[in-house]
């Protein structure tokens, strides 16, 4: 049940650029790899949607870049402080999968590690993933998913695409997002979009979707097969048929698919 909770900080500790927030988990469900809770930010109006990174019996996980004064007050948080939690929202990735690939581009990579343990749990086995950063000390993010290919800038995640079909499951940047789409039609994309409530009262993440205006935090963040062409939050900025293996960025700080917002 959906239901906003007050949450202990059991601790966070930087990884490269990145903070890994760990709240007591409570009697919180994690939910689907791919759904987002929002999170309250000290001295801020409007929560933040982050993506959960990890869950165990006793902690919930998120891995946070600090951007803005949101998100740089949420990893300012010490053990024992406590903020208010409310999730799990949205849609996330389907496991019904055969041949799972997960592809991940700087902060995108954060649901990640969650989505292998889930799927890991179903039977699928630790499913193989790659995942692109800006520099090494992005990089250093990757430890949180052990075996990945990673690539850093001006390698991109798309060249390391294995040529045998796999059913792709992917969060990062949207160039990244859009070639993804063109290069693999059936991939689940975790795509971005502003948001201030979570579960649709407040229009505020509304994007284009097969010519509608639909909420992201309802439909999506996750979408589906044949779910857009492209990019649902900006369908003008470029067309899918323009993207190729050697443009589609990594990953760049604030770039990620709804994960982090400053």
């Amino acid at each position: 049940m959906v239901r906003r909770r007050l949450h202990r900080v059991a601790g966070a500790e930087p990884i490269g650029p990145y903070t890994l927030l760990r709240l007591e988990r409570g009697d919180s469900e994690p939910g689907e790899p791919g759904q987002f809770f929002m999170l309250e930010a000290p001295g801020r109006v409007l929560p933040r949607p982050m993506s959960l990174c990890l869950a165990t019996r006793a902690e919930l996980a998120f891995l946070i870049d600090p951007i803005g004064p949101g998100t740089s007050a949420l990893c300012e948080l010490e053990q024992g402080e406590e903020l208010h939690l409310l999730g799990p929202l949205g849609h996330g990735f389907d496991l019904a999968v055969e041949r799972p690939l997960l592809v991940g581009g700087g902060i995108g990579l954060a649901p990640l590690p969650f989505l292998s343990k889930r799927l890991a749990r179903a039977g699928k086995g630790r499913p193989p993933a790659i995942l692109g950063f800006r520099s090494e000390w992005h990089a250093e993010a990757a430890a949180l998913l052990p075996d990945a290919e990673v690539c850093i800038e001006p390698t991109f995640v798309t060249a390391l695409l294995p040529d045998e079909r796999h059913d792709v499951l992917a969060c990062g940047p949207e160039p990244m997002l859009v070639a993804l789409r063109v290069l693999v039609p059936t991939a689940q994309l975790a795509w971005e979009s502003p948001m201030a409530c979570g579960y649709g009262a407040c229009h505020g993440c509304v994007v284009e979707l097969d010519g509608e205006l639909r909420r992201l935090c309802v439909d999506g963040p996750v979408l589906r097969h044949g779910g857009t062409h492209g990019s649902p939050t900006s369908p003008l900025l470029r067309r899918a048929g323009t993207a190729s293996r050697t443009r589609a960025p990594a990953g760049r700080a604030g770039d990620s698919a709804w994960s982090v917002r400053p």
